[in-house]
């Protein structure tokens, strides 16, 4: 098996790690590892992820087996010879008289226009088209913690691989962004402040997880509800929302047979 590695998140705390399972070119899962630094959060995710795929594994053979035996039809019955009788001197076949086809309902013709079920709707909401509020709002914390475009540009590299916040082509992540400035203090050391998690990748391994679980939309929402107080995704914090696929992992192995 393949694996990949991402860092997720990493500051002079903890460090969060991604690693994904691979044949081929097929992903086989990934899974969250978190520690004091890069190694032990990989060790840790790894362990996870073979864990959960081991049992996988384990829960596929019965139904393997199970479906070899029943590959294995019965040998038909011989057929038992239909009795005969006498007639003018020659055996005669009784044959089985032939059913009748029952007569058909008539179709009465009515107004009545099928009703057509409306698909739920999806949790996530529409990213919108213009960002200029919080691209003002970026400025305005940048100006408040004594940031240039410069410390700006250091940060990003840190949190994003890149120097710009033009670069920044997905909503989550702008809005990851700002809310992180807002957290800091004036005078914070573009350097070493705490970069924000990448939530745009959280989310997607979330719906991988919920996918695997099968749970429908309410079962997630009920279980959001229960474990962190909240109906949406959307209305948790980056931190909360790595908190929600860490409980995502524990019943994905947790509903796995021993």
């Amino acid at each position: 098996m393949k694996t990949k590695v991402e860092i997720c998140h990493i500051d002079s705390n903890r460090c969060v790690v991604r690693v994904s399972g691979f044949d081929g070119e097929r992903c086989l899962g990934s899974s969250l590892g978190e520690a004091a630094d890069a190694e032990e959060a990989e060790d840790r995710a790894r362990e996870r992820l073979e864990e959960r795929l081991l049992k996988q594994k384990q829960s596929t053979e019965p139904k393997q087996h199970l479906q070899t035996t029943n590959e294995k039809q019965p040998e038909p019955e011989a057929q038992q010879p239909k009795p005969t009788r006498r007639f003018d001197n020659k055996d005669v076949v009784e044959s089985e008289p032939k059913p009748m086809k029952p007569a058909l309902p008539i179709p009465i013709q009515t107004n009545e226009q099928p009703t057509v079920s409306n698909p739920e709707p999806s949790e996530a909401p529409t990213d919108p088209e213009d960002w200029s509020e919080e691209l003002t709002a970026i400025d305005l914390q940048l100006k408040r913690i004594g940031w240039t475009r410069e410390h700006e540009s250091r940060y990003l590299e840190r949190a994003y691989g890149h120097g710009s916040r033009h670069k920044l082509t997905r909503y989550s992540d702008l809005v990851s962004y700002l809310n992180k400035l807002k957290s800091f203090d004036e005078g914070a050391e573009a350097g070493s402040a705490q970069t924000p998690l990448r939530r745009s990748d959280l989310i997607t391994q979330g719906d991988e997880m919920l996918t695997t679980l099968q749970w429908e939309q309410e079962t997630a929402k009920h279980f959001l509800q229960q474990q962190l107080g909240a109906t949406s995704r959307q209305q948790l914090s980056d931190e909360q929302l790595f908190e929600f696929n860490m409980l995502l992992e524990e019943q994905l192995i947790g509903d796995m047979p021993k």
